[in-house]
């Protein structure tokens, strides 16, 4: 498949077949990933990193994936690090990153923000979360965690817990666990559901799909926790925040009411929603979760810049 030159907005621009291909392409990049092997394949691109908001994972990792490949990177990880504080709109600063690199990563607070980047940029441009639109690169690590931990995705019944309406991940997660013929349950407060525009996008997908305002009811019956963090900044209303926060938590005695084989995930950063105590089990997946966002950024990194996967064989 040819992805040279190739945008990464939204999990929905990639048919199921070239998630696969990209999920298989980011297996290749593990031993890579963790410095068993080496490649420079990337050595003379340069990657603009564009962090507009806040961010540990996805901003270290897109940098770890580049120079684990032999490339550059430059960019920032705050607004006010940039000539935004000075008053220079989004398209000058896009241009400028055009004009300085071969690939651009861009995270803004504004939903469609990186839509309006790849439009205007002749570099790929890939989408590191848009406000509460999407936030591909996630979904696809996602995805892939749950393919090498539970070794299928169709099929796998996915509880995606928290805050459902502000949450990025979980709105590009169940559109792709919906092409993937996973079954889904919602659990959210009432106030924080899956938007209404998902719902039904995701019946037009035939989704096998329920909806629960309670945590305790559905872990007996998932393989895989789905846990998120309720997002305070992204309330337009303090008072509501204190309404719901800490309402999900996972800690040993639920889990005991869960499968034997239950994983639990996390985008993170967490805050209440998982307690220390779970990352010892067995059920505790999110930091390697996290580590495979490196071999997958590395290879839409490498496959968005026309490099040959042959190479990583």
């Amino acid at each position: 498949m040819d992805f040279k030159g190739r945008d990464v907005v939204s999990i929905r621009d990639f048919s199921k077949k070239e998630i696969e291909y990209i999920l298989d392409c980011s297996e290749r990049m593990i031993p890579f990933a963790k410095g068993d092997r080496t490649s420079d394949c990337l050595q003379s691109k340069i990657l603009s990193t564009l962090f507009f908001e806040p961010s540990t994972r996805t901003f270290l990792s897109f940098s770890s994936a580049m120079q684990r490949l032999g490339g550059s990177v430059l960019g920032f990880a705050e607004m006010s690090a940039s000539s935004v504080a000075k008053g220079e709109t989004l398209a000058d600063t896009i241009k400028m990153a055009e004009c300085y690199s071969d690939i651009i990563v861009l995270r803004h607070n504004r939903e469609g923000a990186a839509r309006m980047a790849a439009e205007m940029s002749e570099r790929p441009v890939l989408n590191a979360g848009d406000g509460a639109g999407q936030h591909p690169t996630q979904t696809m690590l996602d995805l892939m965690t749950i393919k090498l931990e539970k070794k299928k995705i169709e099929g796998t019944h996915v509880a995606l817990v928290g805050d459902l309406k502000y949450g990025r991940t979980v709105h590009s997660l169940s559109y792709a666990l919906a092409l993937f013929g996973a079954k889904l349950t919602f659990v959210s407060p009432p106030n924080l559901g899956m938007p209404p525009e998902v719902l039904v996008d995701l019946q037009e997908m035939n989704a096998d799909l329920t909806q629960t305002h309670f945590l305790e009811e559905a872990v007996g019956q998932v393989d895989v926790l789905y846990m998120t963090r309720i997002q305070k900044e992204r309330f337009p209303d303090p008072a509501e925040y204190s309404k719901v926060a800490g309402l999900y938590k996972v800690d040993l005695n639920l889990l005991a009411k869960g499968k034997s084989s239950l994983i639990v995930m996390h985008p993170l950063p967490r805050v209440t929603e998982i307690s220390p105590e779970v990352d010892m089990t067995k059920h505790a997946v999110y930091f390697r979760q996290a580590f495979y966002g490196v071999p997958l950024r590395m290879a839409l990194l490498a496959l968005v810049s026309g490099i040959p996967m042959g190479e990583f064989k």
